[in-house]
C-alpha cells in the first residue's frame, strides 16, 4: 500500500504534554512536538503548494492526547523516476525517505533489507526529528542536528523547518549560525556549497562543473571578511551562504536543487585562526587589490556562463570596503544585489513604515540618527531618502532628516578621512564625539543601530528619547544577540511602553509591571531575500534595482495589521513567512511586468498562480514504478 494515500494511527498512545520527561524514552512525545505540526502556514499557499491533509475514517483529523495533528498525504503524487538503486538511494538526501519508503518502493528500489522493518508517514519522522531536537539544550548541538538532517533528508529537514519556522529561524540563521560559523571547523561533517580560492583563477569555469546541478537559479556568495558582527571569520564563514539558502527555500520555497553556496577563500586576516592547527581555509593573510579584483570578475563571468545572465547572484556579509564597490560595480550588469546593504534596507523601512502607523504622520516629519555608517546604515538611509522622495521631498531635504555616528563621531562636514558614502551625509554642525550627545543634541525621532555595538543605546539615549518623543522609534538590528544595542525589555521598560522597538536577532516577550504584554518586532532579513529571490527567479528579472526593495518594504508594511501593531509588532509573525514571501514575489513580479524588466514571456494572467508553479513542495516523491499488464493474448509466449 502507498504511504501517501494512507495515514498511520496510533491505537490507545499517550502523548503527554508536559516536556519534563526521561531523556531516554523516545517512545513519548512532548506537546510541543505535536503542536509544532499544527503551525504550517494555511491558506493557498499551503493548499497548492501541497497535498491536502488526509481525513481519517469519519473526515475527523487525528487526535493524539487531545491533540489535533494535521497530516500531509492526501492524494498520491505522480511517480518519480530515478536510475539510482540500493545504497545509492539511502545515502542520497535528494532521494532518501528514511522508514517512509513503502514496501514496494524498497522492493522495487533494491532498499529493502537496508531500512527497519518499519513503515512512518513524513509526519511521524517529523515527531521523531523534534523529540531528538528537544533533548538538546545547547543551540549548537540543535544545529548540528538540523543540518546533519539536511544532509541525510532534504524534503524531511524542510518539512521539519516550515512547522515551525518561529522555532528552527534562530538555529538555522541569526543568531545561532554566527556561533556555528565560529566553531565551523569542529561543526563540520560533510561538504556543503562550493569552496573556490585564490589560488584558483584562472580555472573557475572547471570548478563549477564540480557542482552535481547545472539548473542553479540562486547563489549566495561570500569571503567570510564581516560574517554578522564577529569580523573575519575566512572559509568559517560558509555557514552564512549555507543557512541563507535554506531560508530561500524554508521561507520562499525556492527548489533546494537550484541554490549553491559560495565561499571565496582568500585568506584572512583574523591572527587567531591563521595560528590554529585545526583552521580549514587557507593560512595566509588576505590577498587584495587587483588579484582579488580580478577573482570576483572571472567568478561572475563564469556563473553567467554557464548558469545564466538570469541567475541571482547575492552578496553576503563583504566588508565594508569591498561591498559598495562590488555591489555598483556589477549591478547594472549582472543579477546581483548585497543583502546586507539592500536587504537590511528593505527590511529595516518596513519597520518604520509600520511605526507611521502608530505615529499617524509621515516619513519626513521623522529625524533619523544611525549608530553606524557601515553597509546597513548607509542601505537604509537610501531606502529612506526614495520613500520620501514619493512624498515629494526633494533629495537634498531628505538628507537632512538623516545623521550618523560612527566610530568617530557625528559625520560633519570638514572632518578628515571621510569617504564618498559617508560625505553625502555629513552636515555644517559641530563635531560630537559620543552617540549620547548626538542624541541630546540632535533629538531625533528615531535611532537606529546598525553598527554591531552591543549595548551602544544606553540607559540615557533611552530615556532621552522618551523626553523627547511620545512614541520614540528605536531599532536595534544588530546580530547577533550579543551586539543588538539594547534589548526588548530596556526599551519597552525604559520609556514606559512607549517606545517602537524591532531588533535584528529575536527577543521573547515582554510584560511590564501594569501588565501590558508586547511581542519585539524582530527585523530580520529573512522577510525580505526569499520573497525578493522567488519573484526575481520567476519572471527571470536581469536586473534588480533599489525600486525593488523598496516595493518590498512596502507590502511587508502593508500586511503589518493594527492587531500586530497593538502587541508591538512591527512586522507580520514569523509564522506567516512563507505567505510573506509569496505576496512579495507576486508584487514584485507585477512591478517587473508594469516596468518591462522580466524576460519570461508570455506574462503569466495569474500572477498568483504563476508564483505558486515555481514553490517547492516537501512532501514525498512517489518512487512507485508503473505498473501494468498487456491483454493475454499479446502476452502469449510463442514457442517453438
Amino acid at each position: 500500500m502507498n504511504d501517501l494515500q494512507t495515514t498511520v494511527v496510533f491505537h490507545k498512545v499517550g502523548f503527554p504534554t508536559d516536556r519534563r520527561q526521561p531523556a531516554g524514552n523516545m517512545n513519548s512525545i512532548s506537546g510541543k512536538s505535536v503542536l509544532s505540526l499544527c503551525r504550517r502556514t494555511s491558506g493557498a499557499l499551503r493548499s497548492l503548494s501541497s497535498p491536502a491533509p488526509a481525513a481519517i475514517s469519519g473526515g475527523g483529523p487525528l487526535l493524539l492526547g487531545g491533540l489535533r495533528v494535521c497530516h500531509s498525504g492526501g492524494k498520491s503524487r505522480p511517480s518519480v523516476s530515478t536510475k539510482k538503486r540500493g545504497y545509492d538511494i539511502t545515502r542520497n538526501p535528494q532521494l532518501n525517505k528514511g522508514m517512509a519508503f513503502t514496501l514496494e518502493e524498497r522492493l522495487q528500489l533494491g532498499i529493502h533489507g537496508l531500512l527497519p522493518p518499519c513503515f512512518l508517514s513524513q509526519d511521524v519522522q517529523v515527531l521523531r526529528v523534534m523529540k531528538s531536537y528537544e533533548i538538546r539544550t545547547n543551540p549548537l548541538d540543535k544545529y548540528i542536528l538540523l543540518m546533519t538532517l539536511q544532509d541525510r533528508n532534504e524534503k524531511l529537514f524542510y518539512r521539519l523547518l516550515t512547522s515551525d519556522i518561529e522555532e528552527f529561524m534562530p538555529i538555522v540563521y541569526t543568531p545561532t549560525v554566527g556561533l556555528a560559523c565560529q566553531q565551523y571547523g569542529l561543526a563540520f561533517r560533510r561538504p556543503r556549497g562550493l569552496f573556490i580560492t585564490i589560488h584558483d583563477r584562472g580555472h573557475i569555469a572547471t570548478m563549477l562543473n564540480s557542482w552535481p546541478e547545472d539548473n542553479i537559479k540562486a547563489i549566495v556568495v561570500t569571503d567570510g571578511e564581516r560574517i554578522l558582527g564577529l569580523g573575519d571569520l575566512g572559509s568559517y564563514g560558509m555557514g552564512i551562504p549555507v543557512g541563507k539558502l535554506a531560508l530561500y527555500t524554508a521561507c520562499g520555497g525556492v527548489h533546494p536543487q537550484q541554490c549553491l553556496p559560495v565561499l571565496l577563500d582568500v585568506g584572512t586576516d583574523n591572527e587567531t585562526l591563521l595560528n590554529d592547527p585545526l583552521y580549514i581555509g587557507l593560512k595566509h593573510k588576505r590577498v587584495r587589490g587587483k588579484e582579488y579584483d580580478d577573482l570576483i570578475d572571472e567568478f561572475m563571468q563564469a556563473v553567467t556562463d554557464k548558469y545564466g545572465m538570469n541567475c541571482l547572484i547575492q552578496f553576503e556579509d563583504f566588508a565594508n570596503s569591498n561591498a559598495f564597490r562590488i555591489l555598483n560595480k556589477y549591478r547594472n550588469r549582472y543579477c546581483t544585489f548585497n543583502d546586507d546593504i539592500q536587504g537590511t534596507a528593505s527590511v529595516a523601512v518596513a519597520g518604520i513604515l509600520a511605526a507611521l502607523k502608530i505615529t499617524k504622520n509621515k516619513l519626513s516629519d521623522h529625524k533619523f540618527v544611525f549608530q553606524g555608517a557601515g553597509e546597513a546604515a548607509l542601505g537604509i538611509a537610501h531606502l529612506l531618502i526614495m520613500a520620501m522622495a514619493k512624498e515629494g521631498v526633494s533629495h537634498a531635504d531628505a538628507v537632512k532628516r538623516i545623521w550618523m555616528v560612527d566610530s568617530k563621531g557625528l559625520i560633519v562636514k570638514g572632518r578628515s578621512h571621510l569617504n564618498h558614502e559617508k560625505e553625502e551625509f555629513a552636515h555644517e554642525h559641530p563635531h560630537i564625539k559620543t552617540l549620547e550627545e548626538v542624541v541630546e543634541t540632535i533629538k531625533p525621532t528615531a535611532v537606529i543601530g546598525v553598527a554591531a555595538i552591543g549595548g551602544a543605546f544606553t540607559e540615557k539615549i533611552i530615556k532621552d528619547m522618551a523626553s523627547f518623543n511620545e512614541r520614540p522609534i528605536i531599532f536595534a538590528l544588530s546580530n547577533p544577540t550579543s551586539k543588538a544595542e539594547c534589548t526588548a525589555e530596556q526599551c519597552y521598560r525604559l520609556t514606559e511602553g512607549r517606545g517602537i522597538f524591532a531588533s535584528g536577532s529575536p527577543f521573547q516577550k515582554v510584560t511590564l509591571a501594569d501588565g501590558r504584554t508586547f511581542y519585539p518586532g524582530q527585523g530580520n532579513n529573512a522577510y525580505v531575500f526569499p520573497g525578493v529571490a522567488l519573484g526575481v527567479i520567476a519572471c527571470g528579472v536581469r536586473h534588480i534595482s533599489d525600486d525593488i526593495f523598496l516595493t518590498t518594504a512596502e507590502a511587508i508594511s502593508d500586511m503589518v495589521t493594527e492587531e500586530h501593531l497593538a502587541e508591538g509588532r512591527l512586522y507580520p509573525p514569523l509564522s506567516t513567512i512563507r505567505e510573506v514571501s509569496f505576496k512579495i514575489a507576486v508584487k514584485i513580479i507585477d512591478y517587473a511586468y508594469k516596468q518591462d524588466i522580466a524576460s519570461w514571456y508570455p506574462e503569466p494572467k495569474d500572477k498568483e498562480a504563476f508564483v505558486l508553479s515555481h514553490i517547492y513542495s516537501a512532501d514525498y516523491d512517489s518512487f512507485t514504478l508503473d505498473s501494468y499488464t498487456w491483454p493475454n493474448e499479446a502476452m502469449k509466449v510463442q514457442d517453438v
